[in-house]
């Protein structure tokens, strides 16, 4: 079968061996699948990847000396099944899945292993108890988009939200636009997002985002402090001392952005007690001023993922229609343009979610 493989640092396409299901697990067809920049942080920073898989022994680290081949953002059609399987979904049936596979040593990830083919290939294997069917008769593509929006669906959740915050979305990228649809589906008002690209200004809009801001033009603290001033009744109701702060309902800040230095920014820009949920994954190391986390009394709450919860209700808001995911979709390619769509996430005007289609 084809594949777009990673390959000494780069991308190229080639042939693998045909995969073959185990007990448990099922033979998919892949038929679409997102190109995600963590994928661009894993081709820019694999040794770092398997530098910090030493901190989870029970995660096996990639051998960059062999293949991978990544693609954990995707919808496939059942093939065939393996030994000791139920097979309670047809041959041809459109399904979504963790990207993770059940074995007797536990969990272990699809697309950036060795071992698991991720889909950027033609086929891969799939754990039958993990499956979900894609409902409504969703295309395949926009199926695809519940891993990502699972993402910001979880990272909404763990922001604990009262109801009185008033958030702000630090990147407009995939990750961000998934949280700005997830604040909305919350009811979390108004929403203020920052990014430089106009298009994804544009969709930020289009997602749920009240107030978009160009930080080359103003400053996304200050735009956001303009939209959380207290109500007057809130501003009587505060205790003495409070009366001596900013008259400003609680901040809620997403960093969806995941470069060097964003940290510190906010550490900067948030106001006193302000939340900080970090969702952009940094591969580099960073610095930011503890003091100013102390002495602004911040809280800091980093993510990562989702549970098989919020994964399942993401594929069913997209296939319900309760978050437009055909807007993200700027590009579709086949297994050679995967190389070319990856490098393309550095560009923002360029795409904002580019499906891979192994099967053109």
């Amino acid at each position: 079968m084809r594949a777009a493989i990673f390959r000494n640092g780069e991308i190229v396409v080639d042939h693998l061996p045909e995969p073959k299901p185990a007990a448990g697990q099922v033979l998919v067809q892949s038929l679409a699948c997102g190109i995600c920049g963590s994928d661009l942080h894993a081709r820019r920073h694999a040794h770092r990847m398997v530098e910090l898989a030493k901190h989870f022994p029970a995660r096996k680290p990639m051998d960059l000396s062999r293949d991978v081949v990544f693609g954990h953002e995707f919808c496939c059609e059942v093939l065939d099944y393996g030994p000791a399987t139920q097979r309670k979904l047809k041959p041809g049936t459109k399904v979504c899945s963790l990207p993770a596979l059940i074995t007797a040593e536990g969990p272990q990830v699809i697309g950036y292993s060795n071992d698991n083919v991720g889909a950027y290939a033609e086929r891969m294997l799939l754990s039958e108890a993990l499956l979900l069917e894609v409902p409504n008769g969703l295309a395949a593509e926009h199926a695809a988009l519940t891993e990502p929006l699972a993402v910001g669906v979880h990272a909404v959740a763990k922001a604990n939200i009262r109801g009185d915050e008033v958030p702000l979305v630090i990147g407009c990228g995939p990750v961000g636009l998934a949280v700005i649809a997830a604040l909305k589906l919350k009811g979390s008002r108004p929403i203020v997002a920052a990014d430089y690209s106009p298009a994804r200004r544009k969709l930020a809009e289009k997602l749920g985002a009240d107030i978009v801001v160009d930080p080359a033009r103003s400053q996304p603290y200050a735009t956001w402090a303009e939209h959380a001033q207290m109500t007057p009744e809130q501003k009587a109701a505060r205790p003495p001392l409070q009366a001596l702060l900013p008259a400003l309902k609680p901040a809620l800040i997403f960093e969806c952005v995941g470069i060097p230095g964003l940290i510190q920014q906010v550490f900067e820009g948030a106001p006193r007690d302000a939340r900080i949920v970090v969702v952009g994954v940094c591969m580099e190391t960073d610095r930011s001023e503890p003091m100013l986390g102390i002495l602004k009394e911040l809280n800091v709450q980093y993510v990562l993922g989702y549970t098989p919860d919020e994964f399942a209700a993401s594929l069913r808001l997209i296939a319900e229609g309760e978050v437009d995911a055909a807007s993200l979709v700027t590009a579709q390619v086949g297994i050679g343009g995967v190389a070319k769509a990856s490098a393309d996430l550095a560009k923002p005007e360029a795409h904002t979610k580019t499906i891979a289609e192994p099967w053109r």
